[in-house]
């Protein structure tokens, strides 16, 4: 190999490497804030006080915008949009 086909190789081992740990970053997110998101969706079914359900309507928002976020790190993840045949809702 030449010095630049073995400098192109370890960009992409990085490139690979840093695919893998988004993809373990955005699984551990996604999975307490899918519970987060369904708890407070369900408070919000519930007779709250008006104090408890700005509290609750807070969380969800936040819990979208956090949702968001981590499904932007999907864009980022690969290259061209490729996710090695992962799952497009997560």
């Amino acid at each position: 190999m030449t010095e630049h086909e073995d400098q192109i190789a370890q960009y992409r081992l990085k490139l690979e490497e840093t695919a893998a740990l988004v993809a373990r970053i955005r699984h551990e997110i996604n999975n307490p804030l899918t519970g987060v998101l369904g708890q407070a969706q369900l408070l919000l079914r519930e007779d709250l006080s008006e104090r408890s359900r700005k509290r609750v309507q807070t969380i969800e928002d936040l819990a979208l915008r956090l949702r968001d976020v981590v499904a932007q790190l999907r864009e980022v993840q690969r290259p061209g949009g490729e996710t090695d045949g992962e799952q497009s809702n997560s």
